[in-house]
């Protein structure tokens, strides 16, 4: 193959992975807490594909990896009490099968054992472990620092159940997601409390994807992968004319 079809073939397969991220982000328009990604791309030279073509370079381009987008999302009021947004650069902790992940998805309820839980049914971690609320509570209320207090039965006087667990991480970069709206922290990566983020009671924090930049993005995404599969087959058509071409010379 020559170098143009390697270089448009190594285009070709950087816009797939482009489009992947971009395809994702939009499905992920309406999930709460999720972080839009990006894609990173580099340069990689390499040598001819001709053999008569020793000491030369070519340029090809190579998928390096994604980045996340870490801005914060729009709040939105939802009414609920048990709901939080994350307001700062922090992080709420729960508990999955996995381990421990990080996630800014709060919208949090009641499981039937009485525990704190994420949308997807895990324990939110509070200072001391998982979050338990009494059947009897009422007048749930949640304070800028996670502090969770209610009103139990008749009681006038409010009780704590506990903190809600917010931390942060020196390069958020780092985090590698775990589903739609969790991180997982790689090996080294340690998780630091957030000593000025803070929780907002009654919303949640919307995804950060930005639709319209994401719907034109993945126009021109097509346009290209569309451009070079054109260049493509004409330097394959120019080939096989000439191939044919020089079929009918004479021996």
């Amino acid at each position: 193959m020559q170098n143009a079809g390697l270089v448009g073939l190594s285009r070709q397969v950087a816009l797939a992975r482009e489009m992947d991220v971009v395809a994702n982000n939009i499905a992920n328009l309406n999930t709460t807490g999720y972080k839009a990604d990006g894609s990173i791309f580099e340069e990689y030279l390499s040598t001819g594909a001709r053999a008569d073509q020793t000491g030369s370079r070519v340029s090809f381009v190579q998928d390096r990896g994604v980045w996340h987008d870490m801005s914060q999302g729009p709040i939105e009021r939802t009414g609920n009490s048990l709901d939080v947004a994350v307001d700062g650069n922090a992080f709420l902790v729960v508990q999955t099968p996995r381990g421990e992940r990080y996630t800014r998805n709060g919208s949090m309820q009641i499981n039937p054992t009485g525990q704190l839980v994420t949308s997807d049914g895990n324990p939110v971690l509070g200072d001391g472990g998982p979050i338990s609320l009494q059947p009897t509570d009422r007048q749930v209320s949640i304070s800028r620092d996670g502090t969770i207090s209610v009103r139990e039965g008749n009681s006038k006087v409010d009780s704590a159940r506990g903190k809600l667990r917010l931390v942060t991480f020196a390069n958020p970069q780092q985090l590698q997601k775990d589903g739609s709206s969790t991180f997982n922290a790689t090996a080294g990566v340690q998780p630091q409390p957030a000593t000025t983020a803070g929780v907002v009671q009654g919303a949640v924090e919307k995804s950060n994807v930005r639709g319209v930049v994401e719907m034109s993005r993945m126009i021109e995404i097509t346009r290209s992968y569309t451009q070079i599969a054109t260049i493509l087959q004409q330097q394959s058509d120019l080939s096989q004319s000439a191939i044919d071409k020089l079929a009918e010379v004479p021996a």
